[in-house]
């Protein structure tokens, strides 16, 4: 899931640089790659933590 976060910062990085350069179609396009692997990041971690919470019996 780290790998995920990464790929979110570098795809934010990427339309930050793009946009100021006045890249409007790559920017918006690197940006919503961004949003998007950080809701699929964020989904995961939710995920395995309501299944280590269910394996310990912590719930």
């Amino acid at each position: 899931m780290g790998g995920l976060l990464y790929w979110a910062i570098v795809f934010l990085v990427i339309g930050i640089i793009a946009a100021a350069f006045g890249f409007g179609g790559v920017a918006g396009t690197a940006v919503e790659g961004a949003r998007m692997l950080f809701w699929v990041a964020i989904v995961l971690f939710v995920i395995a933590l309501i299944g280590g919470l269910l394996r310990r019996g912590g719930v």
